[in-house]
């Protein structure tokens, strides 16, 4: 146990200015733990702290730790279980009752005296001993004798103590003197035992000589112990004024304490009251901004912005818990509520009447638009309102109620406004496609096939009929019609009539430009407002945002526009209908004009309020265009051929060849190419069905149909701007689909269709006009040119493929020369 004694002190308690009194090895009663020690010690510096210490040894070493420490003020009661029997158990009743079993009844004995002790001495007996045998307590010394506390716990001088350096010289001394103090021990010791003797024999002789002074100085020490006595007796005078000082020094500290926890509580209770004056309180300009702002000006709105604002952070501070149980806190925040509701309603009747008044002043700027084909510019209604857009932000998070109802209101005088500018641009429109709005009107009223008929007239008056032969016996060619006016004022058979007239191509010229003017208007006006829709109502579509939040978005833009423009789409058919009148033809430039704008927008968003729009009056004039093919088909059909005419060309023949001209100068590079290639399969179809195809079969157009259809849809993806070298990466044209196209024309299907085409030619021409040579020399030259064409595209758009035709241009020489001299 000592040396657990010296290793705790060293360890432990000397690094914290302390000095260990006594020690017990304990467990705690009851359970099987480690063994642990309790410490009673007292600090070297004063004034002096004596506490009880709980040390344990740390489980991965051997080494001691500092685990809990009391002070002996804090401890009421030492109960010692047993005063008469040896009982290991004790108890420490300190802020509660520890139950301790000492190792030996000895130890948990001297740790209680030592504690009888410091109580004694340092806490005036505060501590009651229960059960504690007054032989023990007697056994320890008094607080009133001339003894520490401290001394009679120390322990005794070791028995073995070291020399030091003085004694050791004096040994060295004795032994040089003594030439066997080595050799012979024995005889060592002995010449010392007599010369110990012969020195105790002097000194006693010494005393009893000094017997006298002897006495006197007995009086001197009994003088002594009596001034020690009384100075023993001020010191405890002494001690108990400490002891009182002590006393008034722990009140004070504890006053102190009190003092340190009121402080910060204070500051704690400012800290929270500096938050909420900062964050909850709304400075005036932004309540009489609220109340009164004007929402007129710019100065007035921009101050209105910032109190909204300020209103909203204020409202949406995040309260410390607690703070909403405050009254002021309660009473602010229904204070904002009242404001925000206020503000809110003043800016919701104020947005109305600008609504309203905007409705008025673009009533107003009608007038000057009525003769020009050109929509009203909102741009300046748009400007203005658009300084509201931070206003409409705050309304739609504060009060999505009347948010709403704004954009309703909006939606509603907005579409009786485009309404009207629409309709009247419409019928401006209307009037300069069918001329005076007398005659406009009076053509509207007519049926359809009335309304063809007269405007046939009004635009053919006066042109005389053409046709075309190959022979002069076509002088005698009669062509009777069906007996029925047809519906449509343009058709295959009488094309020829309106080709030769220039003001039917200044009519059709007339309608594609004001049916391009028309849709010029309506994009820039549907993509302005719904620009101004996502920024007025903070519909932007962000990037962060989910997809479901981001298809939600998209879908009220779309609504807002389909209410807003409700009446685009109804007023487009009907103009498309009125072109369709006016001529069938006009189809073909409706469909592409509107196939250009369609892709053009669903480039820009596929699933936007015009994107949608375009595209289903698309619909409508395919199927016009369908409609006006058919009716082509339809008129061949019913051609009846006069019998005594034997050989000529059927004049829908000539017509046609007209017609794909026109048709390919309107599809150049369009995007519904593919929607003419299948109406020349019909077409050409109905031409071979009901009668001669001798004059289309020298059209050279006619031989490389598939290659033509797959480089015109290179070309038209070039046009759209996909680069030469990158065509062969689409799927549809592709290194394996040319080399498909180009398998179907091998040299000797070329030949084979070469000489059934000379065939053909040579069975239908006359002889006497000698035209077999001229026309097969012109076949030739086409051939050759388209080959080099295909060529050329072959070269560009699939560079290194080795991809080639499965004929040269000396072959094609060599089949038409050969051809030419077999028959």
């Amino acid at each position: 146990m000592t040396a657990i004694k010296h290793a705790l002190q060293r360890d432990i308690f000397t690094p914290n200015d302390e000095r260990l009194l006594s020690i017990v090895n304990v467990c705690k009663a009851g359970k099987k733990k480690k063994n642990c020690f309790l410490c009673a010690t007292v600090t070297t510096e004063r004034p002096v702290q004596v506490k009880v210490v709980k040390v344990k040894k740390s489980d991965k070493g051997d080494f001691y730790k500092r685990q809990i420490a009391w002070a002996l003020r804090d401890l009421a009661v030492v109960d010692a279980k047993d005063a008469i029997k040896e009982n290991p158990e004790f108890d420490l009743h300190f802020e509660k009752i520890y139950k301790w079993v000492a190792s030996s009844t000895a130890e948990k004995n001297a740790f209680i005296s030592c504690i009888w002790k410091l109580n004694q001495r340092y806490l005036r007996k505060k501590i009651d001993f229960v059960n504690v045998s007054s032989q023990l307590l007697e056994e320890s010394v008094p607080s009133g004798e001339n003894q520490s506390v401290t001394g009679g716990d120390e322990e005794a001088v070791d028995e073995y103590q070291e020399l030091n350096a003085r004694e050791e010289q004096d040994i060295e001394i004795m032994m040089e003197g003594c030439e066997c103090a080595i050799s012979n021990a024995e005889a060592f010791a002995e010449r010392l035992s007599r010369e110990l003797q012969v020195l105790d024999g002097a000194n006693i002789q010494s005393i009893m000589a000094s017997e006298k002074q002897v006495n006197i100085l007995m009086k001197l020490l009994d003088e002594a112990l009596k001034e020690v006595d009384q100075i023993e007796l001020k010191l405890s005078s002494y001690e108990e004024m400490l002891q009182s000082v002590k006393e008034q020094m722990d009140q004070i500290s504890e006053s102190n304490h009190l003092i340190h926890l009121s402080n910060t509580n204070n500051v704690k209770l400012l800290s929270e009251i500096e938050f909420l004056v900062n964050h909850m309180d709304l400075a005036k300009g932004h309540i009489k901004a609220l109340q009164e702002g004007d929402l007129a000006s710019s100065r007035g709105i921009e101050a209105c912005t910032n109190a909204a604002d300020a209103l909203l952070q204020c409202m949406n501070v995040a309260l410390r818990p607690g703070h909403d149980m405050l009254l002021a806190v309660k009473e602010q925040q229904q204070h904002f509520s009242e404001l925000r509701e206020q503000f809110a309603r003043r800016l919701a009747n104020h947005l109305n009447n600008v609504f309203v008044q905007q409705g008025h002043d673009q009533s107003s700027t009608l007038a000057q638009h009525s003769v020009e084909l050109t929509l009203p510019n909102h741009h300046p209604f748009h400007r203005d309102l658009l300084r509201y857009a931070k206003l409409m932000e705050w309304l739609k998070s504060t009060d999505y109620g009347k948010y709403e109802g704004l954009t309703k209101n909006y939606m509603d005088y907005l579409s009786r406004l485009y309404e009207r500018e629409i309709k009247d641009f419409f019928e401006v429109a209307k009037i300069k496609m069918t001329g005076t709005t007398k005659e406009s009107k009076k053509f509207a009223t007519l049926p359809r096939k009335e309304s063809a008929v007269k405007q046939e007239t009004e635009s053919l008056h006066g042109s005389s009929g053409k046709l075309t032969g190959s022979t002069s016996s076509l002088n005698k060619l009669s062509v009777q019609s069906s007996g029925n006016r047809r519906s449509q004022s343009s058709s295959l058979l009488d094309m020829g009539n309106m080709s030769a007239s220039d003001l039917d191509v200044a009519d059709r010229t007339k309608f594609d430009k004001i049916f391009e003017q028309v849709l010029s208007e309506l994009e820039p006006l549907c993509l302005a407002e719904q620009d101004f829709i996502s920024k007025f109502f903070k519909l932007q579509q962000h990037q962060k945002v989910c997809c479901s939040r981001h298809r939600h978005v998209k879908d009220m833009i779309r609504q807002m526009m389909i209410k807003i423009f409700r009446c685009i789409e109804p007023e487009l058919n009907n103009l498309i209908a009125l072109g369709d009148k006016i001529d069938s033809f006009n189809s073909l430039y409706m469909l592409v004009k509107m196939s250009h704008h369609v892709w053009t927008a669903q480039n820009v968003d596929p699933a936007s309020f015009l994107s949608t729009t375009l595209g289903n009056v698309l619909v409508t004039i395919k199927r016009n265009f369908d409609k006006c093919i058919s009716n082509q088909i339809r008129q061949m059909e019913e051609v009846k051929i006069s019998k005594k005419s034997k050989v000529g060309i059927l004049p829908f023949v000539t017509e046609f060849e007209e017609f794909a001209g026109l048709a390919e100068s309107i599809f150049k590079n369009a995007e519904r190419r593919g929607d003419l290639d299948k109406a020349y399969t019909k077409l050409i179809r109905g031409v071979f069905v009901n009668g001669n195809f001798h004059h289309i079969c020298t059209n050279p157009l006619f031989l490389f149909i598939s290659l033509k259809h797959f480089f015109e849809g290179v070309e038209a993806r070039v046009a759209q701007g996909i680069r030469e070298e990158e065509v062969s990466y689409q799927l549809a044209f592709n290194k394996q689909e040319l080399r498909k196209v180009i398998k179907e024309y091998p040299g000797k299907e070329v030949k084979k269709g070469l000489d059934n085409l000379y065939k053909k030619v040579d069975k239908h021409l006359c002889e006497e006009e000698n035209l077999l040579q001229v026309v097969w020399h012109s076949m030739q030259d086409e051939f050759i040119r388209q080959y080099k064409h295909f060529e050329g595209l072959i070269a560009r758009c699939y560079p290194g493929s080795g991809v080639t035709m499965e004929f040269t241009i000396q072959d094609i020489l060599d089949y038409c020369s050969s051809i030419a001299q077999s028959h």
